[in-house]
């Protein structure tokens, strides 16, 4: 069963490997090129995530250069990595391609300057989280003790995603900014996320923020990390059908999909430890839920859910 992944951080680790890293097959990536096909990952999206130590001053550099790493080592190198940049792409791929396309995590690196936004855009990023953990200049996230919402600044970043059928991803953001996302996004989507109900991190959401966000019919991505799934660095595939089937129950059958967050995690459920491993997962929800129901968490649904 093919599968949608809305976010991984390779680009971060093939920075930081500083040209050593091959995307083709080396072991040290999660979700490279053969451990997506071998898993049938049809598409995955590539977050440009930078490192909170970088200096501000320095943050867009090193985003235009994970940028280039995404053309240069993932579609460069391997032909059957083929771009998206556009939501009319996404029904362009033939049999054996593997789609691929940009989203950002964190608006840091444009500062108060939404010009750059929109050269992002132009270089295909189609879904835009406004904040990591961290407070910045577009809103709280939910690492903030402050915990406060949108600035004006980020209003202007959600009207722009808005007006370009851009994606505003909630994963990270403070609780009050959430709210304030939700009041103003068209296009919403939390991309790797949990229940708080079942596991009380401040990256989780909750009961009303979930069920806000499917009577709003935004996606709503499960994101694999151990601690967001059961307080633990250990967890396995039925801690994921916990928070599948607790989402089902809110009214979220038809808004959820994977957001697995691979290698941006130190740890991984047992026999999901990479991308290669995808279809355990499908073949456990089989278990449980219907075939059309497990084919709409694993693409359906955000394929029904693209901006128009």
């Amino acid at each position: 069963m093919e599968i949608i992944d809305l976010h991984c951080d390779v680009l971060l680790k093939l920075q930081y490997g500083k040209g050593n890293i091959r995307f083709s097959n080396d072991a040290r990536l999660d979700a490279n090129k053969d451990r997506l096909k071998e898993g049938k990952v049809k598409i995955q999206a590539f977050a440009i995530f930078i490192d909170p130590k970088v200096k501000q001053e320095k943050k867009w550099d090193a985003a235009l250069q994970q940028i280039e790493l995404f053309h240069k080592e993932v579609l460069g190198k391997n032909s059957e990595m083929k771009l998206l940049k556009s939501w009319k792409d996404f029904s362009s791929l033939k049999e054996h391609d593997i789609g691929a396309f940009l989203t950002l995590e964190g608006v840091d690196p444009i500062g108060n300057d939404l010009a750059k936004l929109e050269q992002l855009h132009k270089n295909g990023v189609l879904s835009v989280g406004l904040t990591w953990n961290h407070a910045n200049l577009a809103a709280d996230g939910a690492g903030e003790p402050r915990g406060a919402g949108l600035t004006m600044f980020g209003k202007e970043i959600v009207n722009y995603n808005n007006r370009n059928r851009i994606f505003t991803d909630v994963s990270h953001l403070s609780d009050k900014a959430f709210w304030d996302v939700f009041e103003t996004a068209d296009y919403l989507i939390a991309s790797h996320s949990n229940s708080r109900q079942l596991c009380n991190h401040q990256r989780n959401l909750t009961d009303s923020q979930a069920s806000a966000l499917f009577r709003k019919d935004g996606m709503l991505h499960i994101v694999f990390h151990p601690p967001f799934l059961c307080y633990s660095e250990k967890a396995d595939i039925q801690d994921i059908i916990r928070h599948i089937d607790y989402f089902c129950s809110l009214g979220g059958v038809k808004n959820l999909g994977f957001g697995s967050d691979f290698d941006g995690i130190s740890t991984h459920v047992a026999e999901l430890e990479n991308a290669s491993k995808y279809q355990n997962l499908i073949n456990e929800l089989l278990k449980y839920f219907s075939e059309e129901e497990v084919r709409g968490f694993a693409s359906r649904n955000f394929f029904e859910h693209l901006p128009r």
